[in-house]
């Protein structure tokens, strides 16, 4: 059961951290309208890509994660 609890409460740190940086995301002025990233438009209708934008986290998600696995098993 002791286990069971300590999973919890990093899952829900992890989930904290998560949202938290969500919010933060939300309001870096040019995140999601980067050149090369793709906006079409048609009628009343309109779809987005965001394909920079998504490299550009996946790099930085990369660097930050092998950080801290670098960090944790040392």
């Amino acid at each position: 059961m002791e286990a069971t609890g300590r999973t919890l409460l990093v899952l829900g740190g992890a989930f904290l951290i998560l949202g938290l940086v969500f919010i933060l995301l939300g309001k870096v002025p040019l995140l999601g309208r980067l050149p090369g990233d793709i906006h079409i438009k048609w009628g009343t209708g309109s779809c987005y890509f965001s394909l920079v934008t998504s490299i550009l986290l996946s790099i930085v998600a990369t660097i930050v994660l092998n950080l801290i696995v670098r960090l944790l098993r040392k």
